[in-house]
């Protein structure tokens, strides 16, 4: 783990840090940021909107997913500002941890950051793998009922996949990759609404119902577990991280990225929840994809556009992985390489696919064993992305900038902090309770996805 960081740093002296100058290169343009953005945000996990809609119904859904969206864009701006201003006092922070540690002043919160983003990182990772499988099994149940291959075995196809492609040295030379991420998603959201559409048509689509849970306590519940999930689909976590990769100075840059990402995030999001949630109502499983291929029936849309979907989709969570694993490289890197030799000399290259393959083994082993990608969805949103996305961004920027405490501003922001913070520990509460029940559903290494 890497050592606290004092209380200030060098505009760009980290020559002998070696996450830094491996992993975080800065060399990027505000467009490469959006690439970046909306790979870390906009990525399959979109297919569990009709799912979360299925927890809060038809207005409390697009309240809270617009809710959500306004705060988030609103704390990653925030965020950006605190990092311009920090670089404008000559210490300009790669590190969501050196920045929090910084600011507020206290050791234990680049402990805390750290730990909260590797569980969130670690989670994406084992989440990514457990998708790209799931979908790959459910085209395979299709077009061969009888067939005979497992859960697992296709987990072990996708884990070694992503074992050669985290083989690329740095986050920046990730950024066409991200950009082909971007259109991806673009094109499997629209295959994906286009289908949904044609199902919810369909005269073989299951009755349309809208009402939400019997009891008041399992409303409730579901209800926090969808916000969670919601938060985890918003979340990020790794803001600081990407504006590292931004050519210095970076001042408006992230600015223009999110924008560019929160305009692909508009149609993507709203247009597969609504689209996915009128379809199949409150019987919209956890990924639409198996609403539309059902495992007994034919399928309820053309193949011609669920299976470009599930490729795209495929295609799209490899990028969303190499994305999310660059913290956990350049923590290791940070360590283990040498920066005084050369990124590809054999002393720095061997570490490096050692450690990058040990951790993909690491996430497919665990996507295999537990595979809950809806309950894995919301208690990532709820003890990881609430915090650094929710809660930290206003914190920060309180401490940095010191608005008036009569001001609309800190009011705002204090608002914020205290309403998530109670949604993020109701939302953990809801959420582990669904995977403790969801737990009684199946045996490990089980070649069915649960939640």
């Amino acid at each position: 783990m890497s050592d606290p960081p004092h209380k200030s740093f060098p505009l760009y002296g980290r020559q002998a840090d070696a996450g830094a100058v491996f992993v975080l290169e800065s060399k990027g343009e505000w467009w490469h940021a959006g690439f970046h953005l909306t790979t870390a945000i906009v990525g399959p996990t979109i297919l569990a909107l009709p799912f979360v809609f299925r927890g809060l119904g038809w207005v409390l859904g697009f309240t809270c997913l617009t809710v959500m969206g306004i705060v988030t864009f609103y704390a990653y701006f925030l965020m950006s500002k605190v990092l311009e201003e920090c670089e404008n006092a000559g210490r300009r922070h790669i590190r969501f941890r050196e920045l929090a540690a910084d600011v507020l002043g206290s050791g234990w919160m680049f402990y805390f950051v750290i730990f909260i983003q590797t569980a969130i990182n670690t989670g994406v990772g084992i989440g990514v793998i457990l998708l790209a499988s799931q979908s790959i099994q459910i085209l395979y149940s299709y077009f061969s009922p009888n067939g005979c291959l497992k859960l697992y075995e296709f987990v072990a196809m996708v884990t070694f996949v992503m074992i050669l492609f985290s083989q690329l040295p740095s986050f920046h030379s990730l950024r066409h990759i991200s950009l082909s991420s971007l259109l991806l998603s673009l094109g499997y959201a629209s295959l994906v609404v286009a289908a949904c559409i044609i199902a919810g048509r369909s005269k073989n689509a299951p009755t349309k119902e809208y009402t939400l849970e019997s009891s008041v306590s399992a409303r409730v519940y579901s209800a926090f577990t969808s916000i969670s999930i919601i938060a985890a689909i918003f979340g990020n976590g790794i803001l600081p991280e990407i504006q590292a990769t931004l050519a210095p100075p970076v001042t408006g840059k992230m600015a223009k990225g999110l924008i560019m990402c929160y305009s692909v995030i508009i149609f993507t999001f709203y247009s597969a929840a609504s689209s996915g949630y009128w379809a199949f109502g409150n019987k919209a499983e956890s990924n639409v994809l198996k609403s539309l291929l059902p495992e007994n029936g034919h399928a309820l849309a053309p193949t011609s556009l669920i299976v470009p979907a599930v490729v795209f989709l495929l295609l799209q969570l490899l990028a969303i992985g190499l994305v999310y694993a660059q913290v956990a490289f350049e923590i290791m890197e940070k360590k283990s390489a040498d920066v005084k030799q050369g990124k590809f000399s054999k002393r720095n290259l061997i570490p490096r696919l050692i450690l990058r393959t040990l951790y993909m083994m690491f996430c497919g082993f665990m996507s295999a064993m537990l595979p809950f990608f809806g309950d894995i969805n919301g208690v990532i949103g709820a003890i990881g992305f609430i915090p650094l996305d929710f809660v930290l961004p206003m914190l920060l920027y309180n401490m940095s900038f010191k608005p008036s405490k009569s001001s609309l501003v800190y009011w705002i922001n204090s608002s914020i902090m205290v309403v998530f913070t109670g949604v993020g520990l109701m939302g953990t509460f809801s959420s582990v309770r669904t995977l403790i029940v969801d737990a009684n559903k199946f045996k490990l290494f089980s070649s069915t996805v649960v939640g």
